[in-house]
């Protein structure tokens, strides 16, 4: 079996640590700032280099890099605040009254009141979820959710 096959195939366990297959990068304006923010926001740091400033950091199995701006980022445009126009994140989580509660104790404004929404998954089921949204400190959204669960649509 080859080095590429092996890796495809190792599985979560707790001698090999999970590794999302999708994981978004942020470009950030100041890296300790940042990792404060996210920080209060329940991640805690996988690992961190240097040349440049970079941090991979997890909260339950959501997985994000932050990486500090530098002359060589990849960049498709310039940069203008906010960052991360038109996308946001969601990140599952299971208490939300927590976080908004450490929110509120560091002044950190939400994005919206917190929201119970409800999604058509089909024709006949809706997914539910209660949303807190934040812009991180340069302006990257983030939707913290907690699962309600599934109900039927009634016509």
């Amino acid at each position: 079996m080859s080095l590429a096959e092996n890796v495809l195939e190792m599985k979560p366990s707790p001698s090999v640590p999970y590794w999302n297959v999708l994981v978004p990068e942020f470009i950030v304006t100041d890296i300790e700032a940042s990792l404060q923010f996210y920080a209060l926001l329940g991640f805690k740091p996988r690992f961190r280099r240097t040349n440049p400033d970079f941090a991979y950091v997890e909260c339950g199995a959501a997985q994000l890099m932050l990486e500090q701006y530098h002359e060589t980022s990849w960049l498709t445009a310039e940069l203008e605040h906010p960052f991360g126009r038109g996308v946001n994140i969601q990140i599952e989580i299971d208490s939300l009254q927590a976080l908004a509660s450490r929110l509120d104790s560091a002044a950190i404004p939400l994005f919206r009141p917190i929201t119970e929404s409800w999604y058509a998954v089909s024709e006949t089921i809706e997914e539910g979820q209660i949303e807190l949204l934040v812009r991180d400190p340069d302006g990257y959204l983030l939707r913290f959710i907690q699962v309600l669960g599934g109900r039927r649509i009634f016509a």
